[in-house]
C-alpha cells in the first residue's frame, strides 16, 4: 500500500502497475515460505511441545491445516486489499468487511444447528469465509482499478526495493505474532483455564481495535500520499488527529468494560475463566497505547526507512515472551505476563515517537501538544462520573446499563470539550447540523 500510495501521488500508471505485480509476486512467495514452515516446524511443534488433550489431536490438525490455507489466502489478499484502500475506495471496503462480518455471524448460527465436531466445522467454514471474501476483493480490483490485472514483470530493482521493504515489515509483524501466541504457550504452562481467560479478553479487544483500526485505514493513504508529495505540515497534523480521535474511539469502546469488568464478564459469560477480568483491563490499556501509535509507524513506513526501525521494533517486542518467562518464574501470577507486555508496549510508542521525529521531522513538543494534553484531559476526567455512580450503586441490570451509556456519554462530552481542537468543534458541529436537517426534511 505504501508504494501504491507513492505511485498515486505522483500519476505514474506504469509504476503503478508494476508494484501490484510485484507486491502479488513478493507475498505470493512470503505466503508459500510461511506454508512450509507451518507444515515442517509447526507441525513437530504441535505434537512434540503443545498440551493437547489426544483425543483432540484429530480436531488440532485440521484446524492447524485449515488456519495455514487462511493465513496463505489473506496474505495473497493483501495487494488487492491494498488497491481498494490506496484509492480510497472506503465504501468497498467498508460493504466487503460487512459481508466478512456477515457470513462469520451466520458461522455462529452454523456451529449452534451442526451436529458434527463444532472446532472441525468453525476452522473449515473460516477457511471458505476467506476463500469468497478473497474472491469478492480481486473481483471488485479487477473491475474498477486497471493494475491489478496481473503480469509478470521481473523488475529487479522494484523486486529489489519493494522485497526488501516487505521483508523488514515481516520482521515486525513476526515478532507481533511471536509475542501473542508466545504469550499463548507461555499460558498454556497454567493450563486451559488460563488459556480460555485469555481468548475471552483477546475477544473482547479484537473487537474494540477492529473498531479502531477501521479509521485508521482511512487515513493511512493520506499519511503516504502527503509525504509523498512534501506536504509535511499536513502530513503531521494527520498523525496526531490519527492517534487522538484512535484513542477517543478505543476509550469509548472500552470505558464500561474499564469500570464495569466483572458485572460485564458475568453477564456475558455467566462463569467467567478465572483471572479474566484482570487480562481484560490490562489488555484493554494496551490497544489504547497501541492505537497511540499506528499513526506513527504509517509515518515512518511512509519515508520507506525502515530496517532499523523494523529491527529495533521487533526486538523489544520479541522481548516480552522471555521478560514475561522470568517474571512468572519468580512469581507464578500469570498476569505478569500481561503486565509485562504492557510495559513495553509504552516504551515501544516513545520509541516510534523517535522514529517519527528522525524519518519525518515530526516534533516531538507539536505530538506531545496535539496529543497528549488531550487525552490526558479525557482519559482522566471521563471515568469520574460512572466511576463513583457505578460503585455507589446496587450493581443491578438497570444500574449496569444506566452507566454504561453514561460512560458512552462522558467520554463523548470530555472528548468534545477538553479533547478537540477549535476548528474541529466547529466541524463537527457542522456535520451535526447537516445531518440534523437532514433528518428534519
Amino acid at each position: 500500500q505504501r508504494y501504491l500510495n507513492f505511485d498515486l501521488a505522483k500519476n505514474d500508471t506504469k509504476a503503478l502497475s508494476e508494484t501490484f505485480s510485484t507486491a502479488l509476486i513478493i507475498h505470493s512467495l512470503i505466503a508459500l515460505t510461511l506454508i512450509l514452515l507451518s507444515e515442517t516446524v509447526g507441525l513437530w511443534f504441535m505434537y512434540e511441545k503443545m498440551v493437547i488433550p489426544e483425543e483432540r489431536m484429530t480436531a488440532a490438525m485440521w484446524v492447524l491445516q485449515c488456519a495455514i490455507l487462511v493465513m496463505s489466502v489473506n496474505i495473497i489478499s493483501v495487494p488487492y486489499n491494498a488497491a481498494i484502500i490506496a484509492h480510497e475506495k472506503m465504501g468497498a471496503f467498508a460493504y466487503i468487511s460487512l459481508l466478512e462480518a456477515t457470513l462469520k455471524l451466520l458461522i455462529v448460527y452454523m456451529l449452534y444447528i451442526s451436529p458434527v465436531d463444532k472446532l472441525i466445522l468453525y476452522a473449515i467454514l473460516l477457511l471458505t469465509v476467506s476463500v469468497v471474501i478473497r474472491f469478492v476483493y480481486s473481483s471488485y480490483s479487477h473491475k474498477h482499478f486497471k493494475e491489478t490485472h496481473f503480469r509478470f514483470i521481473w523488475n529487479t530493482v522494484k523486486l529489489k526495493e519493494m522485497g526488501a521493504f516487505a521483508s523488514w515489515n515481516l520482521i515486525g509483524n513476526l515478532a507481533l505474532m511471536g509475542v501473542t501466541q508466545g504469550l499463548n504457550m507461555l499460558l498454556n504452562v497454567f493450563g486451559p483455564v488460563v488459556n480460555a481467560a485469555r481468548g475471552v479478553a483477546v475477544q473482547v479487544q479484537g473487537a474494540i481495535q477492529q473498531f479502531a483500526n477501521n479509521f485508521q485505514t482511512a487515513i493511512n493513504p493520506q499519511i503516504t500520499k502527503s509525504y509523498a508529495s512534501d506536504q509535511l505540515e499536513y502530513m503531521y497534523s494527520l498523525v496526531c488527529r490519527g492517534a487522538k480521535f484512535s484513542f477517543f474511539m478505543v476509550l469509548f469502546m472500552s470505558l464500561p468494560f474499564l469500570i464495569m469488568t466483572d458485572q460485564a464478564l458475568e453477564l456475558w459469560l455467566k462463569t467467567p475463566p478465572a483471572y479474566t477480568s484482570t487480562f481484560l483491563r490490562i489488555i484493554l490499556l494496551n490497544v489504547m497505547i497501541d492505537c497511540l501509535s499506528n499513526p506513527l509507524n504509517n509515518s515512518v513506513n511512509a519515508s520507506g526507512r525502515i530496517r532499523t526501525f523494523q529491527l529495533t521494533n521487533g526486538i523489544l517486542m520479541l522481548s516480552v515472551v522471555p521478560l514475561a518467562y522470568v517474571a512468572l518464574r519468580m512469581h507464578a501470577n500469570p498476569a505478569l505476563a500481561f503486565f509485562t507486555q504492557l510495559l513495553i508496549t509504552g516504551i515501544a510508542h516513545f520509541i516510534k515517537l523517535s522514529f517519527a521525529k528522525k524519518r519525518t521531522g515530526l516534533p516531538f513538543s507539536y505530538y506531545a501538544r496535539k496529543v497528549y494534553l488531550p487525552i490526558t484531559a479525557v482519559g482522566l476526567l471521563s471515568p469520574i462520573i460512572p466511576y463513583v455512580l457505578y460503585w455507589h450503586g446496587n450493581k443491578s441490570l438497570l444500574s449496569f446499563f444506566i452507566t454504561g451509556i453514561l460512560c458512552l456519554i462522558s467520554v463523548a462530552l470530555t472528548a468534545y470539550i477538553f479533547g478537540l481542537s477549535k476548528n474541529e468543534r466547529t466541524v463537527i458541529n457542522t456535520k451535526l447540523i447537516s445531518i440534523t436537517n437532514k433528518i428534519k426534511r
